[in-house]
Parts: structure tokens; sequence; C-alpha cells
């Protein structure tokens, strides 16, 4: 669908646009060239109070830029304080953070990072469960403690060719996970809302049955009130003590507190975790277990995909701003 051509600035110049995002040097450039900036971070003021004067002004934004993975929620508050909202560009693959419900009523666009961001993460994940596998972490401490030296070599980890990995969501990230683990020499099964007639892994209704089935079960799914806690008790009873979590996708999707008490218990071999319920606390429990492996949410981020991600950042607002489709909707307007 097409969005409407925005009108003019009331007072001439450069349109303004909301940043609720911390950006680098080069994105903040090329972001002022094209538009007048409101940055929120450089503000100072509470969330609504930004919003709000924002909102005030002879120009009130059309378009916001807004950072993914929860900082900021857009909804129903959030864009009563800026009524003036046409269009919401996030900077995530996720959108969790958008009541897209919420948008749809008023008439809100929102666009995505769609696929900016999938090579990575499945390139992170990959990488998540080799290093969860070999001990490569641990395995590095114990070098660096000098213990190789006082207590001999390092207890032996697992191989990866031959297991059979479950992954939960086959979507664009998904796939790419499931390809590389192929050539890995992995057995690859998956669970989503259908069967996909484009690939011939086998399907599993049943996150559950899944586990029961995989040596590792490896999340890609989005976060919704659907997905929330799928992964529990059951599900890593069912993986098993030889088994690995992998979660690349949404802290909120894993029973936190039930894969702490499987991870202490024996009851899972370990993990490798890019995401958690309430970022950027990570539980204490997590942090003192060499059998897991913890990274900053960063799965996404490259030196280039970051690049990729201005160029697409802009290239949807200016599209909005022009009233052409927006390249990666999530919600048309």
């Amino acid at each position: 669908m097409t969005s409407a051509v925005a009108a003019p600035p009331a007072t001439g110049g450069k349109r303004p646009v909301l940043l609720l995002r911390r950006i680098n040097d080069r994105l903040a450039a090329e972001l002022r060239s094209r538009f007048r900036v409101l940055n929120f971070y450089e503000s100072g003021a509470p969330l609504l109070a930004f919003l709000a004067a924002a909102a005030a002004g002879p120009d009130p934004p059309l378009a916001a830029v807004v950072v993914a993975g929860g900082a900021i929620q857009v909804n129903a508050a959030f864009l009563d304080a800026v009524p003036s909202l046409g269009c919401v560009v996030t900077t995530g693959a996720g959108v969790d953070h958008v009541d897209l419900a919420e948008c749809a009523r008023r008439g809100v666009a929102v666009a995505g990072a769609g696929t900016v961001f999938s090579t990575d993460v499945a390139d992170h994940a990959v990488g998540l469960l080799v290093d969860v596998l070999r001990r490569i972490s641990a395995s590095d401490r114990y070098v660096r403690r000098g213990l190789w030296a006082a207590r001999g070599d390092y207890p032996l980890g697992s191989k990866l060719s031959g297991k059979h990995v479950g992954i939960i969501g086959l979507g664009s990230i998904g796939s790419l996970i499931a390809k590389r683990l192929q050539a890995f020499g992995c057995t690859i099964s998956y669970n989503s809302r259908r069967p996909k007639d484009s690939v011939s892994y086998n399907y599993f209704p049943g996150i559950t049955d899944l586990a029961a089935a995989s040596d590792v079960l490896i999340i890609a799914c989005a976060l919704n009130n659907e997905t929330r806690h799928i992964v529990g008790s059951g599900v890593l009873e069912a993986l098993g003590k030889d088994g690995v979590v992998v979660n690349i996708a949404r802290g909120g999707i894993v029973d936190e507190a039930e894969l702490i008490r499987a991870l202490k218990k024996g009851r899972i071999a370990g993990a490798g975790l890019d995401v958690f319920e309430k970022e950027p606390d990570v539980p204490a429990e997590l942090l003192s277990m060499d059998n897991v492996v913890l990274t900053a949410h960063e799965a996404v981020f490259t030196t280039e995909s970051n690049w990729d991600l201005a160029d697409l950042m802009i290239a949807n607002l200016e599209a909005f701003f022009s009233g052409g489709p927006l390249l990666t909707p999530v919600l048309p307007k």
C-alpha cells in the first residue's frame, strides 16, 4: 500500500523526525543532512514529556525512528503524546515493542529492519552453539587463569557434526541457521505456525515433541502472547540432560527461571544466550556457569549491518515522506 504524501513542513526546510535510538556519528550526520532530528537521548526529558513537547511545536513530527528490544514501547500512551505521527521506523527484526493493533487503528505505518540482520544473527547463533558444545569460552578462561599447566587438559567438549537440531521459527533467520548447520552435517527439524512447502526438514507442530527429538533447541521466533515462555520446564525436560538451548530471538520466549533450574540440576547440558528477560540485567546464577555462553543482545550488530541498517532507515523515511511504499513494511499505511 502507498501512504499519502506528507505535507511540507510549516516552517519550511527539513521535515522533523523523532529519534529514539542511540546512533553512531555517521548515521547521525546522514539523518541530520536530510531531516530535522529531534533526539530523545539528547533532550534529558522523560519520554512522554519529550514527545508532548515535540508534538506542540509548529512542525509536529510525522515520523519516528525507534530502538527495538523493549527500551521504548510504542503503545497507546506513546501515540497519544504525539498524535501527528504517521510512521514508525523500528530498527530491529522484532516488533514486540510496537503495538501493531493500536498503530493500525490510528493509521500509523510501521517499517522494520527486514532481513538486514538475518545473516549476522544466523552466524551468531551458530557461533554460540559451537562455543557451548566445544567449551571455547570456558577453555579460554581456563588457559588465561594458568590452569592448563597446573591441572592439565581441559575436559572434552561435544562435536557439532551429526547433532539433531530443532529450530523454533523457520523465518528468514531460522532458515539461514538451518542452512549453516546442514553444512556441519546436522539433521534439521523445525516448528512454526504451519509447515513450509519450500523445505524438506522434519516439521513438528508441538514444541515439546520437537525438543524430545533434538540434541539442540534454537529459538528464532518472534515474541508475542502465544510464544511468551513457550520454552519452559516441560520443553527443557524433553530436551534432556545432553541438550543445549540457544536463544537469539527474545528473552521472554524462554522461562528464564526454569532454564536456570534446569541448568543447575543438570537437566540440560548448556545454553548459549544472546537475549534475556530483563535486559540489561542478567541473572547472577548464569554468570557463574561455565556451560553457559552469554552475549549482550549483540547478534544483530556488525559494522556491516549497522551501515545497511542506516541506509534502510533513511530509505524508509524518505519513502514515507514522498508517499511511496515503505521498503520493509510491517504495517503499511
